[in-house]
Parts: structure tokens; sequence; C-alpha cells
């Protein structure tokens, strides 16, 4: 039995916890919450073991979840890591790139399963995608939410659109050539709407846009490659593919186009998304790669690599603003 504690039980912690309690093979032994109100109903609803003192509590698992702000990332991964625990950490990953560095030397030199908490991998319209050959060369994304005090703590590269980047980098096989960004600080002191331009070494162009003062909500991207469009809206759980009609298309729907270089069939598929739970999927996978001594999903290298793309990408805003 895999022993597990969580590491802030706010709003996301709470998600967290009652899906640790359906995953098999695992005992949750408790979590830590500085905040006494919060501790005071997740013990009453939960009827879990609060722990107050970081040591005891990574000490009594074999495994930890943090679900704490971002600025606590470092310090209690570094515990953890210390003790030669596993360490399940939401993206993301630390709050300085300094930080995501020492985390991830100091994972690879303790040997221990480290994952980093980029949820949308797991949602279940990119999902069911993964039979699908995905080459991009151009990519755009729309992921809008409303305004909620909660999360501001940083930027809304690092709160939203560091999702986009880290799916992006999972499918585009090139490194970053250049970045170009904008963004307004609206509600907050950090931008609260971002436009940046990703420009891959192989020459696909991947163009996101971020905001956390939309009137409404929308998670959506869209890839264009060679003889095919691939839709995904990450809010609704829907996928689309419309390519040139293949071999293994027979369940697709079909219909003609004229173009110049004579008439086309273009087939028209949307991919079997299964009805899951993102979150209860990436910790059950962490459990996995733990129990199975297997690479984790999403590893620490993946969680920097996201965050170091999403701090030049607040570099480049932050100097358009001093030139302006």
């Amino acid at each position: 039995m895999l022993k597990v504690g969580v590491f802030g039980t706010g709003h996301l912690g709470k998600f967290h916890l009652n899906n640790w309690k359906e995953i098999e093979g695992v005992k949750l032994v408790g979590f830590y919450e500085p905040v006494e109100q919060t501790a005071k109903e997740v013990i009453e609803k939960y009827g879990l073991k609060r722990y107050t003192d970081a040591d005891k509590f990574i000490d009594a698992c074999d495994a930890v979840d943090i679900v704490a702000p971002t600025n606590h990332h470092f310090y209690l991964c570094e515990k953890a890591i210390r003790k030669g625990k596993h360490v399940f950490v939401e993206k993301p990953l630390a709050h300085t790139i300094d930080e995501g560095r020492l985390l991830v030397n100091m994972a690879r030199e303790a040997n221990i399963k480290m994952q980093v908490g980029h949820v949308e991998r797991f949602n279940p319209a990119f999902l069911a995608l993964k039979n699908t050959r995905l080459n991009p060369m151009f990519i755009e994304v729309h992921r809008l939410a409303q305004f909620n005090p909660r999360g501001t703590e940083v930027s809304v590269i690092l709160d939203l659109m560091i999702h986009d980047i880290d799916i992006i980098l999972n499918i585009v096989d090139s490194d970053v050539k250049n970045i170009l960004a904008s963004g307004v600080a609206v509600m907050t002191d950090t931008p609260d709407i971002a436009n940046v331009r990703i420009e891959f070494n192989n020459g696909c162009v991947a163009n996101l846009t971020s905001s956390r003062i939309s009137m409404k909500k929308m998670r959506k991207m869209r890839m264009f490659q060679k003889d095919s469009y691939i839709g995904i809206d990450f809010l609704e759980k829907k996928t689309e593919v419309i390519k040139l009609k293949q071999a293994e298309d027979a369940n697709a729907f079909c219909f003609d186009i004229e173009t110049p270089n004579g008439k086309k069939t273009i087939a028209v598929a949307n991919p079997v998304v299964k009805d899951s739970n993102a979150i209860k999927l990436e910790l059950e996978a962490f459990v996995d790669s733990i129990i199975n001594n297997k690479p984790t999903v999403v590893s620490e290298i993946d969680g920097f690599l996201a965050m170091e793309v999403a701090h030049q990408i607040i570099e480049k805003i932050s100097h358009n603003r001093n030139l302006s």
C-alpha cells in the first residue's frame, strides 16, 4: 500500500483528496494545511489526520502531492526529495527558473519519481488523439477564463497558458527558435491577457492567446499539418480530425471538393472521447510509475521545459512594456 500525503487542501487540493480516496493501492495518511478554517473543514469532511510539522508529515509518506501555492513548491519539493520521497507537484514546477533547475537535478540524483501536474495531458479530448499522427506546422490556441482571484499570485502565462505550452512542446518535435509576446496587466500586477507567437526550428509556428478576464470560457487548440486539420476542445471534451480521405477513414463522413489540383475527397472524423476524470488519471499514472518503476508521463524535465518557455514569454512581455 502506497502511503500518500497532500500538501495544500484549498480548492484544487480538495479535488485531489477526493480522487486519492478512490485510487486502489493508496493509503491517504493525512494532509498539511496552514489555514485553520480550511484544515477544520477537511477534518470534518474527510476524517483525515492533520499534520502541522512538514518534516514529520513527509516522514509518514512514501509519496507527497504538493498542491500548495507556487512560491512554496521548491521548499516542499526539496524537503521531500532529500528524504527520498516520490513527488507529485502541481504546475508550474517552481517559482523561478533556478529553483526548477535545482529540482530537476535533485530528482535525478535521488532517483525518485517526480510528476508535474499538467492535467491537460490527461484531458480525454487530447487522449482521443493517441492514435493520430501529429506533426503540426501551425497551431492556434485560445484559453480564456473569467476572472477569479484564485491563482493570481502568478501571471496568466504561468496560470493558464503553461497548459498549452506543455502540450505544444510535447507535440512539436523541435527546439524553440524564437518567441514574440505581448501582454497587458488589467486586474492584477502581472499580465492578465497575453498573445504569444512561438517559432520552432522545424518551421512550426504556434500562436497562443490566454486571458483570465474574459466574459466566456474557452479552451481550444487547432492544429494544421500536411493534408489535415485537428481541432481539440479541452472544455467541451470534443475532438475533430479533417483530412484528405485515406483507406482507414471508412467510418468518417466524406465529401468532395474541387481544388486547383482536381477533385479531392475530404474525410471528417470525430475520434471517440471517453468520459474520464483527468485529475484521477494523472494521479493514477503517478502511482503506476512508482509501483512499476516506469517514467512519469509528465516528468520534472517536461515541467521545467514548459516553465522555461513560460518565463521567456514573461521576460519578452516585460521588455516590451519597458520600451513603451
